[in-house]
């Protein structure tokens, strides 16, 4: 297949059966773009959009994130997972308030020197904000791309597979528009196959949160934004490591006689 027709196939895809009504979607400001794409990581769509629609509400510019607390930021993160990520958006907001008055930078350099924003995020928010042409990755971009251009291939790695989605990028007038269409196509392609990202050499299995540490993690920090006591969990051996995790990482502090949210 060459990449003129794979464009045609992921854009009529996208024209009969996209996601066109996913709140981040109908917007072109930076701020909620951000939030969306660190939202979405390792977390489904599903499940993403009604916290992404309170969180609005609750912190609707980067200046009102971040003037909360971190206790009020975690505790409206609360259940949506990887918590580490609401201390780092909400580290984010700061950074963007102080060095650029509010307002994310479209610069790509700029937005990597952010708390929590890497490559992928960078160039995400610059084609959904700003319609830049930028070549970025991830796990529904693979697919399409191992799906169509390597159907018999085992561990093919990012570097066969963006010379192809350059080339798709630089011939398309409306970046936003091709990244959300090729993300849903990937997203439709797992559901009807075997997931093809698992033939990624990046492919990496998310491991159970049943029993892991990730869960005590959360256990934790679900029970001090709501001041309730850690008591029961101290007899479980993830608890301690845990804590010091979490003290490490600037999210939990020492009190007299117990720990608190860090502020």
């Amino acid at each position: 297949m060459t990449s003129t027709t794979f464009r045609r196939v992921v854009l009529m895809h996208y024209r009969k059966y996209g996601r066109h009504t996913l709140p981040w979607r109908k917007t072109r400001d930076s701020y909620a773009i951000l939030v969306s794409e660190i939202m979405l990581q390792q977390t489904q769509v599903d499940r993403v959009v009604p916290y992404f629609e309170r969180w609005m509400r609750m912190f609707p510019t980067a200046h009102s994130l971040a003037q909360a607390p971190l206790s009020r930021v975690l505790r409206e993160w609360s259940g949506l997972g990887y918590n580490r990520r609401a201390k780092m958006l909400h580290e984010c907001a700061k950074a963007i308030v102080t060095q650029y008055g509010g307002a994310l930078p479209k610069d790509r350099t700029a937005l990597e020197s952010l708390p929590g924003v890497g490559s992928y995020t960078a160039g995400a928010i610059r084609a959904f904000a700003f319609n830049e042409s930028d070549v970025f990755i991830e796990t529904n971009i693979r697919a399409a791309l191992i799906h169509h251009f390597f159907p018999r291939s085992r561990s093919v790695p990012d570097t066969k597979l963006i010379p192809i989605l350059r080339t798709c990028v630089m011939r398309t007038r409306n970046p936003r528009e091709w990244y959300a269409a090729l993300m849903d196509y990937g997203a439709h392609i797992k559901k009807q196959h075997p997931n093809p990202s698992r033939r990624s050499r990046h492919h990496v299995r998310q491991k159970s949160f049943s029993g892991s540490t990730r869960e005590m993690r959360g256990a934790i920090l679900r029970a001090l934004t709501e001041r309730q006591s850690l008591q029961p969990l101290l007899g479980d051996e993830r608890c301690v490591p845990a804590l010091v995790a979490l003290e490490r990482e600037g999210m939990i502090a020492r009190t007299k006689n117990s720990w608190c949210i860090a502020e």
